[in-house]
C-alpha cells in the first residue's frame, strides 16, 4: 500500500497538485516512464478531443471549461486550437465524423501527463453549460436562478456557477461566485427563516423591515400553510413585494400549475401585478412548459444543473510524425474543421456549406503555440454573449 499523504481538512487537489499530474491516471505516468526508457517520449502527435455522441440524445453540447485548460497547458511545449468557449456543437458533423471540439499538437511526453485533468475540466463544465443553455432555451427568456451548488461537493461551487453562467442562466448564488465572476449573487429566503421567526406573517415582517433595501423582497409562501395563504400574507406584510417563491414538496404538489394559477389571481388582485412567481423544487426540462403556461416567471433549479450528466469527451491521436494514425474506431489525420457563418453548420474539410451553400470557415481558434498565449482568453460575458446569440439558431431537438 502506498504511504498515505498528510491528512486535509477537505478532499480537494489543490492547483500545484493539478499541474504536478497528482491527479491523472497512474498508467499515464507508467506510460511516460516507459517512453523515457525508450527514447520515445518526445515523439510529435496530434491528438483530437472529440464525442461520437451527447448525453440523451441531445443534438447540440455547449463547451466550457477551455480557460482552465489553457492555463492548464501553458508553458509546456503544446498548441492547442479549440473552438472558442460558449461555442454550441453537434457531437458530429452531416457526413458522421466526430467534430474536433479541441486539437493538441505537440510532444506527447509534454502533455500526456494532463489527459486527465484536461478531460475533467470540459467534460463537466460542458455537460453543466448544456444542460442551463438547453434550460435556458426552452424558458423562453423568463429568469432563471441556480441553486444547484448546494447538491454537490462545495469545492466545485465555483465550476459549478461559472458553468450555468456560461450556459445563459440569469442568476448564482454564492459570495465565492459573485467575486471570481464578477456577476451579482441573488437569493430569495429559506424556510429556516420562516421558522425561526415563529410563522410566515413574522418572517415576511422581519424581511420588509430589515432586509437591505437594495435586495428585492422575495417571499417564499409554503411552509406552513397553502401556497395562497401565505402569498396573501406577504402582500400585507410587504408593501413592495417583488414575488413569491413557491418550493412545494412533491408530497403536496398536485397540480403545481394549477397552484401557480392560483397564486397569480391572489397576487393580481391586491394589486400586485408586478409581483413574480418563482418555482423551484426538482424543477427540470419536462416540468417547465406547463408552468410557464400557468404564469411562473422564473425558476430555480438545482440537482437537474448540478448533477447534469458529463458530455463523454475523449482524447485520441490522429498523427504521428506527421502521418495519420488512430485506433481502431476512430478516424484517423489531422481534421479541417469548418463552419459555416449563416446556419452553424460544422463540415470537415469543405468549403461550401452543405446546408445553405455560404462559404465555410475555420472553426478552430488557436490559443497555445509551443505553450505560449497566442490569443487572449476572452471574457465570462463575452463567452456568454456567443452562447446566446449563437442559442437563437439551436432547437432543442430530443
Amino acid at each position: 500500500m502506498p504511504k498515505a499523504s498528510k491528512p486535509r481538512d477537505f478532499f480537494l487537489a489543490t492547483e500545484d497538485e493539478i499541474r504536478e499530474g497528482r491527479t491523472t491516471d497512474v498508467y499515464f505516468l507508467r506510460t511516460l516512464d516507459v517512453l523515457r526508457k525508450s527514447g520515445k517520449d518526445q515523439e510529435p502527435v496530434v491528438a483530437e478531443i472529440t464525442t461520437g455522441s451527447l448525453p440523451n440524445g441531445w443534438p447540440w453540447g455547449v463547451l466550457c471549461g477551455l480557460e482552465e485548460v489553457v492555463r492548464l497547458l501553458k508553458g509546456r511545449n503544446v498548441s492547442l486550437w479549440s473552438l472558442p468557449e460558449g461555442s454550441v456543437f453537434p457531437p458530429k458533423t452531416p457526413r458522421g465524423i466526430p467534430v474536433p471540439a479541441l486539437v493538441l499538437e505537440g510532444p506527447y511526453g509534454e502533455w500526456a501527463l494532463y489527459e486527465t485533468p484536461l478531460l475533467g475540466m470540459i467534460c463537466q463544465a460542458s455537460g453543466i453549460a448544456t444542460k442551463a443553455a438547453r434550460i435556458r432555451k426552452l424558458a423562453n427568456g423568463k429568469q432563471i436562478l441556480s441553486f444547484g451548488v448546494r447538491r454537490m461537493h462545495p469545492g466545485i461551487a465555483p465550476l459549478i456557477e461559472r458553468s450555468v453562467f456560461v450556459g445563459g442562466l440569469d442568476a448564482i448564488t454564492t459570495p465565492l461566485g459573485a467575486d471570481l465572476l464578477g456577476v451579482p449573487a441573488m437569493g430569495t429566503m429559506p424556510h429556516a427563516l420562516t421558522i425561526v421567526m415563529g410563522g410566515p406573517r413574522e418572517a415576511f415582517a422581519a424581511v420588509h423591515k430589515h432586509l437591505e433595501k437594495k435586495v428585492p423582497r422575495i417571499a417564499l409562501v409554503d411552509t406552513y400553510c397553502d401556497e395562497k395563504a401565505e402569498a396573501i400574507m406577504a402582500t400585507e406584510a410587504i408593501p413592495d413585494l417583488a414575488g413569491v417563491r413557491l418550493d412545494t414538496p412533491s408530497s403536496r404538489r398536485g397540480n403545481f400549475a394549477s397552484i401557480v394559477r392560483e397564486v397569480r389571481w391572489e397576487l393580481d388582485l391586491r394589486g400586485h401585478r408586478d409581483a413574480k412567481i418563482y418555482v423551484s423544487g426538482a424543477i427540470d426540462e419536462g416540468s417547465i412548459p406547463a408552468l410557464l403556461d400557468a404564469g411562473a416567471d422564473g425558476f430555480g433549479i438545482g440537482t437537474s444543473l448540478s448533477n447534469a450528466p458529463t458530455i463523454d469527451f475523449a482524447l485520441d491521436i490522429v498523427e504521428l510524425r506527421g502521418k495519420p494514425v488512430a485506433k481502431r474506431g476512430k478516424f484517423s489525420g489531422r481534421k479541417e474543421l469548418l463552419r459555416c457563418p449563416r446556419d452553424g453548420t460544422y463540415e470537415i474539410g469543405t468549403r461550401t456549406c452543405p446546408a445553405c451553400g455560404a462559404s465555410m470557415k475555420p472553426a478552430h481558434v488557436q490559443y497555445l503555440e509551443g505553450g505560449k498565449v497566442v490569443k487572449d482568453l476572452p471574457s465570462l460575458q463575452e463567452i456568454r454573449t456567443r452562447l446566446v446569440s449563437e442559442l437563437e439558431r439551436a432547437g432543442l431537438g430530443a
